[in-house]
């Protein structure tokens, strides 16, 4: 018995040590993103409690030592000893990378956990794990931990003793705390804000479940925020149009079921002309949609076009009315609990199961049309379909708007003489192409580039702010028909990412007010018309320096004033600054050893983590009310920092510099 323990004992640890050699392969990196997979991972093991009905709160614990605690009160890790393992349940759980009780229907109706991996990886990634256990009116505790060997070699997520039982309890749940390990991740510092949009996602997408957030680390002024919303997702969709117009008062609230999928659906639309939907199967968002979100606006269209013809809005002669119509400004929340789900790549992004789509147009269906077709709701019923009747007319205009600009780009970006400067090279897998604020600073950049794989696109003037504008009106902006011409994959509807000219899309603006309103309406333009540009991270902004340091024949660029300090203490005194106000300033060398030169410069790729979040804010700071965005100015801008907006939509700089 205690050769065939130790034999098992030998294969956990190597499985964690393979864990440890390649932290990547299972939590993205060993950055910031990477530490706080570490908490989703352990999150999301209590949300699954949540979400089959065992647990109605979850708890977060930042501490000051850098260690995370995450408490819930579901029914607690089994403890009882494994049968082939001859460990206790939660030993298996925190030192079997593939072992868990998601792989079958009877423990987790709805898991979104769906590798079995978490714990595991996060007890091999840890310099410490604690876990507690309250169940069958007994407290049980095992602590593992990682070190160094007397060989030299890393001992990852050792047990240090079997499971205790350390005394009887009323409550029952689950307690882990843990320290990610300073030997694996770059940082140690777990961000608030983005913890705690996270678990307010989650508390609208688990009604009636009370998410907390404690943060312990700053002496004498703790932090807090708790979240819990009886209407659940009726509850996102008011507050996704809280800083819009709705068209009509109460969101379109649907639930049903198919073949053991329970579908949410809530809608509301507002008067504006972007459509905003977010969709989660298993509370884990699918940003880049999949067979629910294709199911959702088949049967929408469907069933809009129905009523539609039976209200006599549209005539027997007339045409449907495109998915386009009715979605224009509609603010969608779906979500989806199914079993063995199918993820299209490693992101978990994409739902691939055909079942889905089935589902939904059956629910969406079945509920829809008797809403509709009930008196009492006529107004919101005929809103909706004379929004979409008004939004058909300009949907033919954009069409023809459309027809032209692709008959223009035909013959070879003839419409861009002048303006683009396309490179030489037709490698699309390696091109850039920078779009340059003003003519100066283009002009700089056309003479500096390497026109082998960069193409530059100035800008003349600042571009149509697209959050206040239909499609057919940005089309109709001079920059950003250049800009959709240059890259090559249309728009809205008709976006296809094959034909896309260009690897990198660079956004190149001057360190100033101007320059990062600039960037804003770029992003914003990018977000509501080309996200898998950004989803699939072929956006980024290029950082120009903000200071020339030179002494004798010694030049040195600073690109913010932190590093201006340390290279002036560096390079002592007799120096001089020059500090750049415009690109326009530097001449063509300069710009391309500072800023374009893929040697030396330094990019930000622009990333989509919480897309709900980034349509909240992209509302908020570029749409049409002045109060809500005055207020939010006036309770977080810094003005020492990096743009607000860009914080909300980049990630980490790539290490290009």
């Amino acid at each position: 018995m205690n050769k065939q323990y130790d034999v098992s004992d030998i294969k956990v640890m190597e499985g964690l040590e393979a864990v440890r050699m390649r932290p990547g392969m299972y939590i993205g990196s060993t950055g910031s993103r990477g530490l706080h997979h570490m908490l989703w991972e352990i999150v999301d093991n209590a949300v699954d409690e949540a979400a089959n009905g065992y647990a109605d709160a979850v708890r977060v614990t930042l501490h000051k030592d850098d260690s995370v605690t995450v408490e819930d009160n579901g029914r607690g890790i089994p403890v009882g000893i494994h049968e082939k393992l001859g460990v206790s349940g939660v030993e298996v759980v925190f030192t079997q990378l593939h072992a868990g009780g998601k792989f079958d229907n009877e423990s987790y109706g709805f898991s979104g956990g769906l590798h079995g991996v978490g714990a595991s990886v996060v007890n091999a990634l840890s310099e410490y794990v604690e876990v507690e256990v309250c169940t069958g009116g007994k407290m049980y505790r095992q602590t593992f931990r990682s070190y160094e060997g007397p060989d030299g070699k890393m001992v990852s997520g050792k047990p240090m003793a079997p499971l205790e039982e350390v005394s009887r309890v009323r409550r029952q749940g689950t307690k882990i705390t843990f320290l990610p390990d300073k030997r694996v991740f770059e940082t140690l510092e777990m961000n608030f804000g983005i913890i705690s949009k996270r678990l307010r996602e989650l508390a609208y997408l688990n009604k009636g479940v009370t998410f907390i957030l404690i943060d312990e680390r700053e002496w004498g002024n703790k932090k807090e925020a708790e979240y819990h919303y009886e209407g659940g997702i009726i509850d996102f969709v008011r507050y996704m149009n809280a800083d819009k117009t709705p068209l009509y008062d109460e969101p379109i609230y649907i639930a049903g079921k198919r073949d053991d999928i329970a579908v949410e659906i809530a809608i509301q639309h507002n008067d504006g002309y972007t459509e905003s939907m977010f969709s989660y199967v298993n509370n884990i968002p699918t940003t880049e949609g999949g067979t629910h979100e294709t199911g959702f606006k088949a049967a929408l269209t469907k069933v809009m076009n129905d009523y539609c013809r039976k209200a006599g809005i549209l005539k027997d002669k007339d045409p449907s009315l495109s998915g386009e119509d009715f979605r224009e400004g509609l603010t969608a929340v779906l979500s989806l609990k199914m079993h063995s789900v199918q993820f299209e790549g490693q992101t978990k992004t994409k739902l691939g199961n055909t079942e889905a789509r089935t589902a939904v147009e059956y629910v969406l269906t079945e509920h829809l049309a008797p809403y509709l077709d009930d008196l009492k709701n006529a107004d919101t019923a005929n809103k909706i379909a004379e929004k979409a009747a008004k939004a058909a007319k300009v949907r033919e205009a954009t069409r023809k708007a459309k027809n032209m600009a692709r008959e223009k780009s035909k013959l070879e970006n003839a419409p861009l003489v002048g303006k683009l400067s396309s490179c030489t090279g037709r490698n699309a897998k390696i091109n850039e192409l920078f779009i340059v604020e003003g003519d100066s600073a283009g002009g700089s950049a056309k003479q500096g580039r390497d026109r082998r794989f960069q193409g530059i696109l100035p800008l003349r003037g600042k571009p149509l702010n697209v959050e206040k504008k239909r499609l057919d009106q940005v089309i109709a902006n001079e920059e950003f028909r250049s800009i959709i011409t240059a890259l090559g994959t249309g728009i809205g509807e008709d976006f296809d990412i094959s034909g896309l000219k260009y690897d990198k899309i660079i956004i190149l603006s001057d360190a100033d007010q101007d320059g990062a309103h600039i960037r804003a309406i770029l992003l914003t333009f990018f977000f509501r018309y080309m996200k898998e540009l950004i989803t699939d991270g072929h956006v980024y902004i290029g950082l120009p320096p903000l200071y020339k340091i030179q002494k004798g024949k010694e030049i040195r660029y600073a690109y913010s004033d932190g590093e201006l300090a340390k290279m002036t203490r560096a390079i002592g005194k007799g120096y001089t600054l020059q500090r750049y106000k415009g690109l326009g300033e530097m001449n063509p060398e300069q710009l391309w050893e500072t800023t374009m030169n893929p040697e030396h410069r330094s990019l930000v790729r622009v990333e989509l983590e919480d897309a709900a979040d980034v349509d909240h804010i992209v509302t908020l700071l570029m749409g049409d009310k002045v109060g809500p965005r005055r207020e939010y100015i006036s309770e977080f801008a810094n003005f020492n920092k990096t743009d607000t907006f860009e914080e909300k939509m980049t990630a980490h700089p790539a290490a290009e510099r």
